[in-house]
């Protein structure tokens, strides 16, 4: 598929599939990062915080949800970045979580207008209870026709 800058329409939207966030994601993720803090490592620290269990990293929500919606190849269209990632609560070991996609901007490219454009797609994931976990704008840069 190539779809360029011009097809993308605001307000259009898609959902990605659920995922479980296990242990086993967790340890990887850790063992990738070097992120060990014990807020993802230690059941017996976490027993004495606020949430009194272990969390995911919030960048390995992050990741597992852009992957859930890259659904579809487009070779006119790559990640340019992510913009105001906030962690809004915690994904606990064996949540569920889905992502929510909308095109809410467009705009040139500030160097080569006619060339490429940039795309912001608003982000929100949530877990098996509704509740929103995280939200983020992603931002693709765009081949124009």
């Amino acid at each position: 598929m190539r779809r360029t800058w011009d097809e993308f329409v605001i307000g259009e939207a898609k959902e990605g599939p659920a995922r479980q966030i296990t242990a086993a994601d967790i340890l990887l993720h850790a063992q990738e990062t070097g992120d060990f803090y014990p807020h993802h490592m230690d059941a017996e620290w976490c027993a004495t915080q606020p949430f009194k269990k272990r969390m995911a990293h919030g960048t390995l929500v992050l990741s597992v949800m852009v992957g859930s919606l890259a659904d579809e190849i487009n070779e006119a269209a790559m990640s340019y970045g992510y913009d105001r990632v906030r962690f809004i609560a915690p994904v606990f070991i064996d949540d569920q979580v889905h992502a929510r996609a909308e095109i809410v901007g467009k705009r040139d490219h500030g160097k080569n207008p006619e060339k490429y454009g940039f795309i912001d797609e608003s982000v929100v994931v949530l877990n098996q209870s509704g509740e929103t976990v995280m939200a983020f704008t992603h931002i693709y840069l765009v081949d124009k026709k």
